[in-house]
């Protein structure tokens, strides 16, 4: 065949030199049924299947994708993205206070709550993963990953928490603005740390429980640490 896109001459169902497919019949409604198709339900299966992987198999799913087996995966950037955003819709829509009365929130807290939190929770928790990877790399360097593809790690199971958030979101609702609230916060940070360590445990199935254990709370101090500096950073030249 020749490709109508770029000329070259090739065989099989996609062109070997610009990947277009072989198949470009005239443009009517079934072509515009099948994209409709592929664009919705594609789009579903793979977010289904990413979010499924991330709770049944998260260490070694996210390892198989980081060393190639990556198909029937959603975009890991593109998931955080879309799952953020879900979250800090629901965030805003319902007016979450984390805290029970106005004298209890200073203004930085405030801003960060009211601004952050709600507006632009996808890239508030886009710009932490750079942090959490910082820590990633530092602790496991020498499980023969690069810092990329240590994002991608953090990227995944930064995904994987907002799903706990978003499924728990009821709860935190039910909570809004009473003094409850905070004890439902620390179950959820508790169980994101859990998330984190149980990804880490498969992921890292090549060192002992120990190791990982120790090398995980390691790698969690240093973010913690890191997400100080920053904030420290932002008060400072930020006028706060």
């Amino acid at each position: 065949m020749i490709c109508k896109n770029c000329n070259q001459v090739f065989e099989g169902n996609f062109c070997n030199n610009c990947g277009q497919s072989a198949d470009t019949h005239r443009l009517n409604v079934h072509f515009i049924w099948h994209d409709i198709q592929h664009g919705l339900f594609h789009f579903d299966k793979g977010i289904y299947y990413s979010v499924k992987e991330l709770y049944l198999r998260p260490g070694h799913s996210i390892r198989e994708f980081i060393e190639g087996k990556r198909i029937n995966h959603f975009s890991p950037i593109s998931l955080v993205i879309v799952l953020a955003t879900v979250y800090g819709l629901l965030y805003h829509s319902f007016e979450i206070n984390l805290f029970t009365t106005a004298k209890e929130m200073p203004k930085l807290n405030s801003d960060i709550n009211n601004y952050w939190m709600a507006k632009h929770f996808s890239w508030l928790t886009l710009a932490t993963i750079p942090l959490y990877t910082l820590g990633t790399y530092a602790c496991f360097r020498n499980q023969g990953y690069n810092y990329i593809e240590y994002f991608i790690l953090n990227t995944f199971k930064a995904s994987q928490r907002l799903i706990l958030h978003i499924v728990s979101f009821p709860i935190l609702y039910h909570f809004n603005g009473t003094p409850a609230i905070k004890t439902f916060i620390t179950v959820l940070y508790a169980m994101d740390i859990a998330l984190i360590y149980w990804t880490n445990f498969q992921f890292f199935d090549r060192i002992s429980t120990i190791k990982v254990l120790l090398l995980s709370a390691l790698s969690h101090l240093i973010f913690l640490a890191a997400l100080v500096f920053v904030l420290a950073i932002i008060v400072l030249f930020g006028g706060y």
